[in-house]
């Protein structure tokens, strides 16, 4: 396989995590008598550009299709992270009545309602069908369709030039990001500014979150390597920030390299030397994940066995993709897991991919009293154990695995 970024032949290994099902691919209870797909789930490391990326195995719109079950408004965290998003880049950049905002991958609304809400013209993208239509019905405008310089073409000729577009958690999610990032280049106004969002490669490494990799994931991104797309595709990057989401993930600033250029900020040139001094320019520092994951997966298996072992019950909460990512490379079942909730009505009555753990309702925990609640989406945690504060009173403890096995 080519680098997807810059073409060079890939030869570094990041980490093989053997097969599993698509991590969003959540079964109804008639599929549980058909077979699922398991292909294999291996991450390399492009020694030229140093984009680290899934091997191709599966195409984005079998991943992205009409089932999609990730709706973005079901985490409180994640609607406060919009709002304020949105509040920032309006008092920033001046957007008022005459701007216009184009979010891609908008999910079902979570951000742009706080824009319509400001009275400012916006357009949503977004492939897949389920959360397409939960955003139409917040009375949002969204085109369904994989974006890209044919898309950004079509959207520029009816009238959608942008003085602000949006990505949150989806560069990392597109299999040709040249195309995808040419674009952007295109339909922004010549004074126009993108932001993308997406969880920071430094991070991933330090807390060794390899339950992050999946299917869905094509790309896992440093600063270092998202400028030179950038480059490469008519776009220069000129402000880069930290944000605590997603367990540590960068918000980068871009705008077109042939427009009116604003300054450079510090920020860029310092986050790059954090990421050169890091490493992430060397081969070294890519041989640390792959120990770290099987010491994880071991951690996790001894404490389910043990459980079960001393009749105690374990149940999962937060039907996420990095608990699949986790459980599958565990080999965990329902029978050390009893069962995943999730306040997410679209996977509540589902099984998860592979594992085939029933996603239930959150009120099933106070019904049950487990003793331990798995919290696999451990980037929520707080709002988690929080929302489900009451499990206390009978003794019930918090378990996360990642980064290492912690009883809370």
């Amino acid at each position: 396989m080519n680098c997807r970024g810059c073409g060079t032949p890939l030869s570094l290994p990041l980490i093989d995590l053997g097969t599993s099902p698509p991590s969003n691919a959540y079964l109804r209870a008639e599929q549980l008598e058909q077979a699922e797909q398991w292909v294999p789930l291996k991450v390399q490391v492009c020694q030229a550009c140093w984009l680290v990326q899934t091997e191709d195995y599966t195409r984005a719109d079998s991943l992205f299709d009409a089932d999609y079950a990730y709706f973005s408004s079901y985490s409180s965290t994640w609607l406060k992270h919009a709002e304020r998003y949105v509040a920032e880049m309006v008092e920033r950049f001046a957007l008022g009545a005459d701007s216009r905002v184009v979010e891609v991958a908008a999910n079902d609304g979570y951000l742009l309602q706080y824009v319509a809400g400001r009275g400012i013209a916006c357009l949503g993208v977004e492939p897949t069908h389920s959360t397409a239509q939960a955003a139409r019905q917040k009375g949002l405008e969204i085109r369904e369709l994989f974006f890209g310089r044919e898309a950004a073409r079509q959207l520029r000729e009816e009238g959608w030039a942008a003085d602000l577009m949006a990505a949150n958690n989806v560069l990392a999610h597109v299999p040709d990001i040249n195309d995808f990032l040419g674009g952007f280049a295109s339909l922004l106004k010549p004074t126009g500014v993108a932001t993308f969002e997406f969880p920071q490669l430094l991070t991933l490494m330090a807390g060794q979150q390899f339950d992050t990799l999946y299917h869905e994931h094509y790309s896992y991104l440093s600063l270092s390597a998202v400028q030179a797309l950038c480059e490469r595709n008519g776009l220069e990057v000129f402000d880069v920030s930290q944000l605590p989401t997603h367990g540590g993930s960068l918000r980068v600033f871009v705008q077109r390299s042939d427009g009116p250029r604003r300054a450079v900020q510090a920020a860029v040139q310092q986050q790059l030397q954090l990421e050169l001094q890091a490493g992430v320019k060397t081969a070294e520092y890519y041989a640390t994940l792959a120990p770290a994951a099987e010491r994880i997966k071991h951690e996790l298996l001894r404490f389910l066995l043990q459980a079960k072992a001393e009749g105690k019950r374990v149940v999962g909460y937060g039907a996420a993709a990095k608990g699949n990512t986790l459980l599958n490379y565990a080999g965990i079942k329902p029978d050390l897991l009893a069962w995943v909730a999730d306040a997410s009505p679209h996977k509540q009555g589902k099984f998860l991919p592979g594992s085939r753990i029933a996603v239930v309702a959150p009120e099933r925990i106070e019904i049950e009293r487990p003793d331990y609640v798995l919290v696999l989406p451990w980037n929520l945690l707080q709002e988690v154990s929080e929302q489900l504060a009451h499990v206390r009173q009978w003794g019930a403890r918090f378990v996360i695995a990642v980064p290492e096995l912690k009883l809370l």
